[in-house]
C-alpha cells in the first residue's frame, strides 16, 4: 500500500500544514517548535512505517503515529489556553486530531487482525 493513497496520510498530512500557518506568527520558539514536530511526527510516520517491509513494523510506525496525534491535540489545548493561537482554529483542530487517531486506531486494528490469520 503506497502512503500517499492512504486516507490517514492525506488527513495528517493536511493537519501538518495547516498547524505551520496556524503557527507562524507564535513568537514563543519552543511551542512553535514543538507543536509543529509534533505535527509533522503524524504523517512521517505513517509513510515510514506503509515503506517498511513487514506488517508488524507499519504497526509500530502507526502506533508512535497515533501518540503524536496526542501530542499534537494537548499542544493544541495548551494554546488555546495560553492564547498563542485562535481558539476557533485549535478547537477544529482538535476534532481532526481525534479524527486521524480514531482511523490510526481502526488501521492498527484491522492490521493486527491480518497478521494473526497468517
Amino acid at each position: 500500500m503506497k502512503f500517499e493513497d492512504m486516507q490517514v496520510w492525506k488527513c495528517s498530512a493536511r493537519l501538518a500544514s495547516d498547524i505551520f500557518l496556524l503557527t507562524k506568527e507564535v513568537t514563543h520558539r519552543g511551542f512553535r517548535d514543538q507543536i509543529t514536530r509534533s505535527a509533522l511526527s503524524i504523517p512521517c510516520n505513517i509513510a515510514e512505517g506503509a515503506e517498511r517491509n513487514s506488517p508488524k513494523e507499519l504497526v509500530q510506525f502507526l502506533g508512535i503515529a497515533k501518540g503524536s496525534c496526542g501530542e499534537q491535540r494537548t499542544q493544541l489545548y495548551i494554546g488555546i489556553e495560553t492564547g498563542m493561537i485562535d481558539r476557533n482554529q485549535a478547537k477544529k483542530h482538535v476534532e481532526t486530531t481525534k479524527e486521524v487517531s480514531a482511523m490510526l486506531y481502526s488501521l492498527i486494528q484491522s492490521i493486527r487482525n491480518k497478521i494473526k490469520k497468517m
